[in-house]
Order: structure tokens, then sequence, then C-alpha cells
């Protein structure tokens, strides 16, 4: 979200179906390495996960149909909301909480963490399954870097790795967090709706579908090559 008015290609970092350990492994890393290279941008590691992206609402849903639904968007997932019949619009952090209270919305998309708390006040219902990833990026200049001694470029990639194994959502520290935060909002009363069978299926499908088309278009030489990387 962060840099791809640089990189177009840079939304695949979300959409992964694999853990970072083996989009290294795979290659997937390589690639968007090799990218980022003609940016002068050396990419370092994931060093924070902020959970998934889930859409939080106002009133309940039954099936992954957004019709009637005004939803606070960001171009993360816009797309996405469109596609299953939801009008959107944007807003500004502090406005989250007045446009919920006054029905302006009737939800927004959010990681799992980084979530206001006083918001659990106007929010009744989180939407499982969550979809995409919403991460943080340790990338510095690709010059500074090739000045920098191999000791230092050591340091940085040690650490970088430290924290990116540890923000896996099913690493103990990533998991702990996750839960921690799921039961403090089941404790406010909110309430989760679950997608299940054809409709789970539909609603996870027409987030990745939504997702790599914008990507297809905008990187139309790369994107066939990331989503083979990047998805199961």
């Amino acid at each position: 979200a962060y840099f791809g008015n640089v990189l177009p290609e840079a939304p695949v970092l979300r959409f992964s179906e694999h853990s970072y350990a083996e989009l290294r492994k795979n290659g997937a890393i390589d690639y968007v390495q090799k990218l980022m290279t003609e940016k002068n941008i050396r990419y370092i590691a994931r060093y924070h996960n902020f959970g998934p992206f889930y859409l939080w609402l106002n009133q309940p849903i039954t099936e992954p149909d957004l019709t009637g639904l005004n939803l606070r968007v960001s171009p993360v997932y816009t797309a996405f909301f469109k596609s299953l019949g939801a009008t959107v619009q944007r807003s500004n952090y502090a406005q989250v909480y007045t446009y919920m209270e006054n029905n302006t919305v009737q939800g927004y998309g959010w990681p799992a963490l980084g979530w206001n708390p006083t918001w659990v006040k106007v929010t009744k219902y989180r939407v499982e399954p969550g979809f995409y990833a919403a991460s943080l990026h340790a990338l510095i200049n690709l010059k500074k870097w090739n000045s920098l001694s191999k000791a230092q470029q050591g340091i940085l990639t040690e650490t970088g790795l430290d924290f990116e194994v540890s923000t896996e959502q099913d690493s103990a520290v990533g998991g702990a967090v996750m839960k921690k935060q799921k039961d403090w909002m089941a404790s406010e009363g909110m309430e989760t709706i679950t997608m299940e069978g054809a409709d789970r299926t539909k609603w996870v499908a027409a987030a990745s579908n939504a997702g790599w088309d914008e990507v297809l278009e905008r990187s139309p030489d790369h994107g066939s090559a990331l989503k083979k990387l990047f998805t199961k």
C-alpha cells in the first residue's frame, strides 16, 4: 500500500498464499527483488504483520453479497468490495467512528490489528475469513545498501528475517496476538459472521480475483509469473 506507486507489482506481497519462508524458497522474493532492483530498491524483509484484512459491519450479512451496503474503503480492497455489489467511499482514519455511528457507512475494511479500540462501540460484526495480509516491509535504497559492509548487510538481513518468521500468523507470537485481539472483541460483544461452504469459496475467490486482476492490468509482463509464485 505504501510503495505501489513506485512498484506496480507491490500488492502481490499481500496476496501471498505461502509463508514468507516458502516465498524465499520458491523464488518469489527473488523475482520481486529483480523488479525492485530496477527501481534502485533493496528488499530486506517483512518486519511486521497486522494479520489479514477483514470486513467489519454494523449489521449482519448472510452471504457474500454486499449489495445495499456503503462501505468505507482504501485502495487495497476497493475492487473486492465493489465486485460483490457494495458502494464505496473514502474517509480519513478519524472519520471511521463517526461514519459508522451515523450510518453513513455500514462497514469498513481494516486489518485484524492496528484497530482502534473505540470502534468496538459501533462495530457489531467481523466477517470471516479474512483476506490478503496487512504487512510492513523493510526496504533500503539499493546504492546505500551496496555501500554497506558485508557485516552491516548481514545484521540487517538476519534481524529482518527474525522478525519475518515471528510475524507469521501461525507462529507462536503472531498466533497469540491474534487470539488475544479476537477474544477481547468477543468480550465486548462483537459477533463473528463466518462464511462456510460455497459462500466461503465465493468470498475467498472474489478477494483473490479482484486483487490479481488489478495486478495483471498494471503489470501484464510480470503479473502472471508472480501469480504462479505467490498462489497455490
